[in-house]
């Protein structure tokens, strides 16, 4: 099958994944701190990644240029996008914080269109659009609740800037999955990710005493590091192989798959709209993967070589 499908493919798991580490993070977040959480299952996504890696017939040596930028990109993927998130989610409903998440394929495409990664066409951005108003459609009126406390636009700012940043990291991972291997830059940027997490979790105590996690905490906890590694990949070499519109733009996946496992597995409310939402979601993603007659004239490889 063509580079396309499967990079769609993966996306599309990702996006899958991404979906149903927010349920399995909601079952176990009242256990243990938000930054503890973080660290654990970047750990674990860590272990998954390095022994393939290790195991490589061919290692991979980084330039010492490239190191701090790919280090400060799993940082901002892993860390500080992790730290606005729940920062937001303090004050604001969750589902409220999806759908402006939402807007991250959106803000990729800007980025990368400003940044000359790739052309904004009508296609991709109907299909952009189409997909939030699947989240919002799935979401239903629970986007409507009220926030905690006064400081709601700083919530909404917080996961907005959150989703500014993973856009941005998505368009700046291009030129290093195009000089190395997916594997090991997957394994240092969330090496590095985990170094900046553990400062953060020592501030809640997590070094002082082992997590106060119950034994099915573990299996979530356990669930959402080894899922989280092997989609992290997938989203790296997804980003590899199409544009990061048409990565991004999966993600849209997400909300849905959180609304419906929440659902099944928390006995959480559902909107009654969420198969409409859903099937706006998958029309906003045919749409967005359509070729334009400006995409067929400009091949892949040629915004690659542009973007080096």
């Amino acid at each position: 099958m063509s580079r396309r499908f499967w990079s769609a493919a993966a996306a599309a798991v990702t996006g899958v994944q991404v979906g149903s580490a927010m349920v399995a993070t909601r079952f176990v977040a009242d256990q243990t701190g938000p930054a503890s959480l973080a660290l654990l299952r970047y750990v674990i996504g860590v272990c998954c990644l390095m022994p393939p890696m290790l195991l490589a017939r061919h290692r991979v040596r980084f330039a010492a240029r490239d190191l701090a930028p790919i280090a400060l990109l799993g940082i901002t993927q892993f860390g500080i996008l992790i730290a606005l998130l729940n920062y937001g989610l303090r004050s604001i409903p969750s589902a409220r914080a999806a759908l402006i998440f939402a807007t991250f394929p959106l803000l990729t495409s800007l980025v990368a269109a400003a940044l000359g990664r790739e052309r904004l066409t009508s296609s991709k951005l109907a299909g952009v659009l189409l997909t939030i108003l699947g989240v919002g459609l799935a979401l239903g009126d629970k986007t409507l609740q009220p926030g905690v406390g006064d400081g709601g636009w700083l919530g909404e700012l917080a996961v907005f800037a959150s989703a500014s940043s993973g856009a941005v990291c998505s368009v700046l991972y291009r030129p290093y999955l195009e000089k190395y291997p997916t594997l090991p830059v997957s394994a240092f940027a969330m090496l590095a990710s985990v170094a900046f997490l553990a400062l953060l979790a020592a501030g809640e105590g997590f070094f002082a005493s082992p997590p106060d996690l119950t034994p099915s905490g573990w299996l979530a906890v356990a669930f959402i590091g080894l899922s989280s590694g092997g989609g992290y990949y997938l989203w790296l070499w997804a980003l590899n192989h199409a544009t990061p519109t048409q990565v991004t733009v999966f993600l849209a996946l997400s909300p849905v798959t959180a609304a419906g496992l929440g659902a099944w597995l928390l006995a959480e409310p559902v909107s009654p709209l969420l198969a409409v939402g859903l099937i706006s979601v998958v029309g906003g993603l045919a749409l967005a993967h359509r070729r334009s007659r400006e995409d067929r004239g400009i091949p892949l490889d040629s915004e690659r070589g542009r973007a080096l």
